[in-house]
């Protein structure tokens, strides 16, 4: 059931192009069954080798029933979330036999459903311990670093930590990523990426930080990889899921801070960072949303009880490597502010020289277990949407190579409003107004990743990894208006999701959307940072016996779409409110396998009319399938009609 790639497609065995609509599974993975890791419950992480993370995404008695759900709406495709913490927590190189166990047990379940999987190695922000999920909590103490000190010190921002329910804007939703320009999660990416270059000084067990980290990541993923290898619907592996580059290519001064734009919370420079965690009282500015940008609202002074997050007898590793000290009067001096911009009298490059290097020996990693693995990567969309180039060099003998780049509405995913028919242009950083332009914009957007993807990996498939709402938009409106509204209560969420299907259909591009999260909640959410993108909630299951019960803006994701090509697709659209669907593709008569598309019944209650060249065509109604079978080589045309 593996795939192949032929250009910028996926191919089946029968030589039909393959297009993976999926979703990412699930959100709540990112926190330990036992105990509860929810977010929103305090923690100083002191347990963290003694979790557990068995049955997530979900318990094994409830796999039918999900991965049943999932495909009745169409996915064909499954970006399955696996967490480095779940497999190492106990200790460098001491698995979680029980995990392992039921991953494999869970995956054969998904095979049994013919699903495409690749494995995702889920990470944001580093770990738990910095507001995030991701790393075991044991890497922090071979460096140096104490996390119950994490949150007095300002090095992280954690909501289990800064959570009020009374105060919002104690821990305000979204503002979690501000994580990355703090010291822990900074320092963890920089000695993870470029440690050899950046922190020579700094061995564990007598390797260098750098190779010591990513030793223990790839051990930890092929015990995974081992266990997957004969399943045939495990079509490949995530490199790493969003990689930071930490202060790689940053000046510790903080320079002009490009790419800063996008922070919310504290803006920290690296001198910030370094300084503030290190027990020195620091100002910074504070940034929030004002309208749909973001601006400098205040200063506040950081740290004022002076705690460190270093151990008492460890030293910092910064200072250590003279990239900054003390004076007499107890204020931080940068000694060498190029350091993580220059090695050995070289500009250096991150993607060149530090990423392109880990995914090449990921690659080789993957490939030893499993040869015919698709490798997927990610690239930083919002750089790439603004038209900068990123220097990969990814050796084709370690491929194939798939970019996989994650694509949001900025403006919808920081404010958790739908904007439709006014948007903000990142490209330009100018306002876009009416609906058809804002639509007009995502097509664009993700057409220019398309084009520089296919750049990068030399024309091979782009998958957008993640894109996807906030279902709680506008306040939980939605959720108050269910119980007298049903599925029209999330109107709004249809529009907007509508609108980035639309656009995926546009490039004729697979994507997963984000996230089918089994025990989400209308109070917390997908468990994790006060997210909540979950496409099913138990709280609005209100018939179990129904397989639709409990999606939510249902009609916005579950739409028709084809599933296999015998020819070359040439467009697709869907118009949800006039029940239109129109689909193109140029046969290629050489293949006998009919082509697929899928026809959901929430769309076509009533049914629909087919409108057809002449052509031999089957209708499989219970799998909401329909099947063309073509005459010759030449360009056909399929136009569905609502049935009123």
């Amino acid at each position: 059931m593996r795939l192949n790639i032929k250009g910028n497609w996926f191919q089946d065995k029968e030589g039909r192009n393959v297009l993976l609509r999926g979703v990412n599974l699930g959100g709540s993975t990112k926190v330990p069954v036992h105990p509860n890791g929810a977010t929103h419950i305090k923690t100083d992480f002191r347990d963290h080798k003694n979790v557990s993370f068995v049955g997530r995404p979900f318990p094994l008695e409830e796999a039918e029933e999900h991965f049943t759900r999932i495909k009745h709406w169409g996915f064909n495709c499954l970006r399955f979330l696996i967490i480095w913490e779940a497999i190492e927590h106990y200790g460098p190189g001491n698995y979680d036999k029980d995990y392992l166990e039921y991953l494999e047990e869970v995956l054969k379940i998904a095979d049994e459903h013919d699903f495409y999987i690749f494995i995702d190695p889920h990470q944001d922000s580093w770990s738990r311990m910095t507001g995030g999920d991701g790393a075991p909590g044991w890497l922090f103490e071979k460096v140096g670093l104490d996390f119950t000190k994490f949150d007095a010190s300002e090095a992280a921002f954690v909501m289990q930590y800064r959570y009020d329910p009374e105060d919002p804007k104690a821990y305000p939703a979204m503002y979690w990523d501000n994580n990355n320009v703090r010291l822990a999660s900074a320092t963890m990416w920089t000695l993870f990426f470029g440690g050899k270059d950046f922190a020579p000084s700094c061995k564990i067990e007598g390797k260098n930080v750098q190779e010591y980290m990513q030793m223990h990541y790839f051990n930890s993923v092929r015990e995974v990889a081992v266990r997957v290898k004969d399943f045939p619907s495990v079509i490949g592996f995530d490199t790493l899921n969003e990689p930071k580059q930490g202060w790689i290519e940053q000046y510790v001064d903080g320079g002009e801070k490009e790419g800063f734009s996008e922070i919310l919370g504290h803006d920290f420079a690296p001198i910030d960072a370094m300084a503030i965690a290190a027990g020195i009282p620091r100002e910074v500015g504070y940034r929030e949303i004002k309208g749909v940008g973001i601006k400098e609202t205040r200063r506040d002074m950081l740290n004022i009880d002076k705690v460190s997050c270093w151990f008492e007898d460890a030293e910092d590793i910064w200072r250590r490597e003279g990239v900054w000290t003390i004076n007499e009067k107890d204020e931080p001096i940068i000694l060498r502010n190029d350091h993580f911009v220059n090695v050995k009298g070289k500009r250096i490059d991150f993607y060149a020289d530090y990423m392109s290097p880990f995914i090449n020996d990921y690659a080789k990693m993957v490939h030893e277990i499993i040869p015919d693995a698709i490798l997927f990567f990610e690239g930083p969309e919002m750089r790439m949407i603004k038209g900068e180039q990123m220097n990969y060099n990814l050796l084709a003998q370690n491929g194939p190579f798939v970019h996989a780049p994650h694509w949001y509405d900025a403006a919808a995913s920081a404010t958790k409003k739908a904007w439709i028919r006014m948007n903000l242009d990142i490209m330009n950083d100018k306002l876009v107004f009416g609906k058809k332009n804002v639509q007009k914009m995502f097509n664009r957007q993700l057409n220019i990743i398309k084009t520089v993807s296919e750049r990068i990996t030399g024309g091979n498939p782009t998958l957008i990894g993640e894109f996807g709402l906030h279902v709680d938009l506008n306040h939980k409106k939605a959720y108050k208006q269910f119980k007298k509204l049903g599925d029209k209560a999330f109107n709004t969420n249809v529009r907007a999701l509508s609108m980035h299907y639309n656009a995926l259909d546009a490039n004729l591009l697979h994507g997963t959307e984000w996230v089918y999260t089994s025990d989400n909640c209308n109070d917390w959410g997908d468990l994790w940072n006060l997210e909540d993108l979950s496409l099913f909630s138990r709280d609005q299951q209100l018939d179990p016996k129904d397989i639709n019960s409990g999606g939510r803006a249902t009609r916005g994701f579950c739409r028709p779409h084809f599933l296999k090509c015998a020819g070359t697709p040439l467009e697709m659209q869907f118009n949800y409110k006039k029940g239109y669907f129109s689909f193109s593709y140029e046969a290629n008569g050489s293949i006998k396998a009919p082509t697929l598309i899928y026809v959901p019944s929430i769309q076509f209650p009533n049914g629909y009319e087919i409108k057809l060249s002449e052509e031999t065509i089957q209708v499989k109604e219970k799998d909401q399938i329909l099947e063309i079978i073509s005459n010759g080589s030449k360009v056909i045309k399929i136009e569905l009609a609502r049935k009123r």
